[in-house]
């Protein structure tokens, strides 16, 4: 009889040689579907992987696939890789769509939405009077299904295809909403789509000859019209000025900046930085404003806000009012293809005028005050628009 103690050694030492052994083996083998031997292991790399695995598919895959599907999942795959939420690759259809949101319209619903850290897809705001902002969807919102349908953040193109169609039809969207006591809801909204005219800039004068500019996004046209309203708003005799910027999703960086050049004097704007040390700066002349001026933020205040809000703040232009916005402190370029699809790449970081990066961080208003939940904040809701309400009281004291 075996004693114990040897069993023991020689148990430790199958096992040793049992795992030797496979070590060797896996050096060596050649990988086999059954008893058909594929391709030796010495001999994969990225480039015959794919090679490989298109042509098992194409002899063995069930359903009908195309050569261009195949391709688009390879690219799509390809930017999923990065993990970057702000980098992806669309097909020539997703890539029009995005195009569209730029540029001019769309049938839809009416919201930005971004793919959340935590996997969800999360809004970043409603577009003003659209029936995502008229059915009370909020900045921070989760979509979790659409139509009944789930979808993630990893999803979220497939989503926003559903959410978006021809005007007069519904789409049912159910969202994950967090309240004040940190505990979560779930709200099913019936929308009905409509043709979303995006307007960029909104004005009006106020009592005291305040004047009012909503920036409702940074799209290619904003700054002509910012400078025609701004101006508009000068020849009525403007002392003063509010900029608002909550549930501004950002835009496009040179036209933000030339925004900025409007109001801020001689400054840097911001500046970029790319992963190789390479710096941009955008930089304001002398030339300013020159007038009394309060920003109103909160967390639907993302990008291309960011960078407005964070120069006039740096630079001690304007007070801002509100809540944190939303932090997101990086530059995507866009890029189309030949074939009409395109993509998103991450390239640069950006930095307010005094080098903060506020990527995750978002930046903190002057002063600080919430607006209740059950507020719509802007002009047509005064009374109750206590940030509104703050913003001309800060300038009526600096008149």
């Amino acid at each position: 009889m075996i004693s114990k103690k040897k069993a023991m050694i020689i148990g430790v030492i199958l096992i040793l040689l049992t795992a030797t052994g496979t070590l060797i083996l896996d050096n060596v083998v050649q990988l086999t579907i059954g008893s058909k031997i594929i391709m030796p292991k010495s001999q994969l790399d990225s480039s015959s992987k794919i090679a490989y695995m298109k042509n098992y598919i194409d002899e063995n895959y069930l359903n009908e696939v195309t050569s261009e599907e195949l391709t688009d999942g390879q690219l799509k795959g390809l930017f999923e890789g990065l993990e970057d939420p702000y980098s992806v690759y669309m097909n020539k259809e997703e890539f029009s769509d995005f195009m569209d949101q730029t540029e001019g319209s769309y049938g839809g619903v009416g919201i930005i939405v971004t793919p959340g850290e935590d996997g969800f897809i999360t809004v970043v705001s409603p577009i003003e009077d659209t029936p995502g902002e008229k059915a009370g969807i909020k900045p921070g919102d989760k979509i979790i299904k659409v139509d009944n349908k789930e979808f993630t953040a990893d999803t979220m193109d497939k989503a926003v295809d559903i959410m978006k169609g021809e005007p007069g039809t519904d789409v049912t969207l159910t969202i994950l909403r967090t309240k004040e006591d940190e505990s979560s809801e779930e709200i099913e909204v019936k929308l009905t789509r409509k043709e979303i005219r995006l307007k960029s800039v909104k004005s009006e004068m106020l009592e005291d000859k305040i004047g009012y500019i909503r920036i409702i996004q940074f799209d290619e046209l904003v700054y002509d019209d910012f400078k025609k309203h701004l101006d508009s708003l000068k020849e009525k005799g403007m002392e003063s000025l509010i900029i608002d910027l909550r549930n501004n999703p950002g835009g496009l960086l040179k036209q933000t900046a030339d925004i900025a050049d409007l109001l801020i004097g001689k400054s840097n704007i911001v500046y970029t930085e790319t992963k190789n040390g390479e710096k941009e700066y955008f930089k304001s002349d002398e030339e300013k404003l020159d007038l009394p001026l309060t920003v109103l933020v909160n967390e639907g205040s993302a990008s291309a806000s960011e960078i407005l809000s964070g120069a006039i703040k740096d630079t001690k232009t304007g007070t801002l009012i509100g809540t944190k916005t939303f932090g997101k402190g990086i530059v995507q370029r866009i890029e189309q293809l030949s074939d009409g699809s395109g993509f998103k790449l991450t390239v640069s970081e950006y930095f307010t005028p005094n080098g903060t990066n506020i990527h995750g961080k978002g930046i903190e208003p002057n002063i600080e005050i919430k607006l209740p939940e059950d507020v719509q904040g802007g002009i047509e809701n005064l009374e109750k628009d206590i940030q509104l309400k703050k913003a001309i009281e800060v300038l009526k004291e600096k008149m």
